[in-house]
């Protein structure tokens, strides 16, 4: 990436994140694919493009599932996995994070399939699982905040860890969904990607 592409980025972040800051200031209530999530400040709420993965999510699993939703926010694509899916992981390192998903679990009735738990990327799951889903920070700048850690991964540490560790937790014919904004920088996370997914090309 060129170091203008990655200065208009920049900006572009930081313009972002003060309309985000603006409009976290108290809790949201959204209907989403015909459920109710509340999300809470410091947690990243439902955007216009959310319908790209949730709907990816409805699609991708199947009956008798075990899905880990790394990542999990406001718990918006386990408590949608949970529809379908036999179990359902969420993991999340924010604490507010954790608490709306926690809620918004039980707000949905989907407790009986779905735990919430803290995890820095893989450190504190266990098992094996059909489906992935990650809904990752992906741009490569600092995180001043939880909110803005939502979307920037110092450096792509959480990245790279993810894809190191992935396979391990992936049953025999599993399969990920990875959500990928074009403000990161793609051919970075194609080498990461490619020495652990060579199938995925």
């Amino acid at each position: 990436m060129s170091e203008q592409r990655a200065e208009r980025i920049h900006q572009w972040h930081e313009g972002a994140y003060r309309r985000a800051r603006a409009i976290t200031s108290g809790d949201q209530t959204f209907s989403y694919l015909g459920w109710t999530l509340v999300v809470t400040p410091q947690v990243m709420p439902i955007t216009p493009v959310s319908d790209l993965l949730g709907e990816a999510v409805l699609a991708e699993v199947k009956g008798g599932d075990r899905v880990l939703d790394m990542g999990t926010g406001s718990g918006v694509n386990a408590i949608l996995a949970a529809s379908k899916a036999a179990r359902v992981l969420a993991v999340d390192i924010n604490p507010h994070a954790l608490a709306a998903a926690r809620d918004n679990v039980l707000r949905n009735g989907v407790a009986d399939r779905v735990e919430v738990r803290r995890s820095d990327v893989f450190s504190d799951v266990d098992g094996i699982f059909d489906l992935i889903v990650f809904d990752p920070p992906f741009r490569w700048f600092a995180p001043r905040d939880f909110l803005e850690a939502a979307t920037t991964d110092e450096n792509y540490g959480a990245m790279t860890r993810f894809f190191r560790q992935a396979r391990r937790h992936l049953a025999d014919g599993g399969r990920m969904l990875i959500f990928f904004g074009t403000s990161g920088d793609l051919a970075y996370i194609q080498q990461l990607i490619n020495p652990k997914f060579p199938d995925l090309g």
